[in-house]
């Protein structure tokens, strides 16, 4: 696995066996920024928001979204999902707090040293609870009102990309809950409207993709 700078100055992980990255090279803090806070997180009208995420990765998301909690003063539980956790050498490596928010550097670590399947306390506004485990086969129990889908490209891993899991997302939302993810193929954009989700075009991030996709539980 390689770091490599995107073009917004923010570093992103390549896995050269899958010829695929963690993050657009476009930006990787930029994506994550607009796809996932403001497009999904800061679009819910949940008081105290429950986010699952769909992959953990490198855990940007999860400590932006710990950082929007304190922004907008709600108490987010978040839920993420991951089959191959990464390494701590890789995360130090990436140093995302240095870039991001230096002051809030022990909560990003603290995001990634949590036990697994348990709640997790990061701060009085952010709670985690990491499942290691694989998304394809496992039986969520909650409800969330926002859901990041940030699993690889279909042409990658398209086991992560089918309609039985878009029923399940679908399912694990409340009412006028949302998914929001990169991908807007129309083949996923079919999919999720088959699920039940009224489905957005939007703008993608900037000097990013030029769409991205948003759907909601009605």
């Amino acid at each position: 696995m390689e770091i490599e700078l995107t073009n917004d100055g923010s570093p992103t992980l390549f896995v050269p066996e899958l010829n695929e990255h963690y993050h657009s090279t476009k930006g990787a803090v930029t994506e994550s920024q607009h796809i996932f806070i403001r497009m999904g997180l800061e679009e819910s009208a949940a008081p105290a928001p429950r986010v699952l995420e769909i992959g953990f990765g490198t855990g940007l998301n999860a400590f932006l979204t710990l950082l929007a909690a304190n922004e907008i003063q709600k108490d987010i539980h978040y839920t993420s999902i991951e089959l191959h956790p990464l390494q701590e050498e890789m995360i130090r490596r990436l140093d995302y707090p240095t870039l991001l928010a230096a002051e809030r550097t022990d909560h990003f670590y603290a995001l990634h040293r949590a036990q697994w399947n348990e709640e997790v306390p990061i701060n009085s506004h952010f709670t985690l609870y990491k499942i290691e485990g694989d998304f394809t086969s496992y039986t969520f129990s909650g409800k969330y009102d926002v859901i990041y889908f940030d699993a690889f490209a279909p042409e990658k891993q398209p086991e992560m990309w089918n309609q039985l899991l878009f029923d399940r997302l679908f399912a694990l939302l409340n009412p006028a809950g949302i998914l929001t993810t990169y991908c807007a193929k129309g083949a996923v954009r079919r999919m999720l409207q088959a699920a039940g989700f009224k489905v957005e075009r939007l703008p993608g991030p900037p000097n990013g993709k030029r769409e991205i996709l948003r759907g909601r539980k009605e």
